[in-house]
């Protein structure tokens, strides 16, 4: 059944800085909800229900944009009933600018179009949340989906690395991204251990925070 409309905490345009598409003007509708209360989250205001928003407005909005790309974020945005036709709106008619949703791990990401890159966090022990992972996922990951681990701790990293090598991660998708939790490990500290590890993944800081933008 279609929905006419989703609930949003906020839209926006700011450069993308997080993932493989980082430093990409892009156009973010935020998503209100989610099911999660990571420790270091840094989006808490899009936890109560946003305001309800035709869908259509949302799609309008982003064919009219000059941005390069797009991203449904949250909050969690799988986990509402409109995501499906926001992102098939937003893939057909954004004139072939890529549309990315940032999904926290714990939901079915076989809900999201194909086309429509997923960025996917696993939740590491120190998050609180990692219990909740849909580990199912990681076989459901495409070619050109990413796979993101905030990293808190050592002990982060470790559960981190056993994840990647286990499930042949850089196998399975376009990119594995290790991210420094904000202040609590040093993006120096992350990228000595990922040396030494001679993984094949990225150390990512958050460039929109470097560059001092939403």
């Amino acid at each position: 059944m279609k929905r006419k409309s989703i609930f949003v905490t906020e839209v926006f345009t700011s450069i993308q800085g997080e993932s493989t598409w980082a430093g990409y003007p892009c156009f973010f509708i935020r998503l209100s909800g989610c099911n999660l209360r990571c420790r270091y989250c840094d989006s808490k205001h899009s936890y109560p229900q946003g305001r309800k928003t035709p869908i259509s407005a949302l799609i309008m909005k982003f064919a009219a944009s000059s941005a390069a790309i797009a991203e449904i974020t949250g909050g969690e945005p799988l986990a509402q009933a409109g995501f499906q036709e926001l992102a098939l709106g937003l893939r057909d008619r954004g004139g072939g600018r890529p549309v990315l949703v940032e999904t926290n791990g714990s939901q079915n990401i076989s809900a999201v179009p194909d086309g429509v890159i997923v960025v996917m966090d696993m939740k590491c022990p120190d998050s609180g949340e990692s219990a909740k992972m849909d580990l199912g996922n990681l076989n459901r990951l495409r070619p050109y989906d990413e796979v993101k681990f905030v990293i808190s701790s050592r002990r982060d990293f470790v559960w981190a690395r056993r994840m990647v090598v286990k499930h042949d991660l850089p196998g399975r998708c376009h990119a594995v991204l290790f991210s420094p939790a904000h202040e609590r490990v040093s993006a120096a500290t992350l990228a000595s251990w990922v040396l030494d590890s001679g993984m094949p993944v990225r150390v990512q800081v958050q460039l929109h925070k470097v560059v001092g933008l939403p």
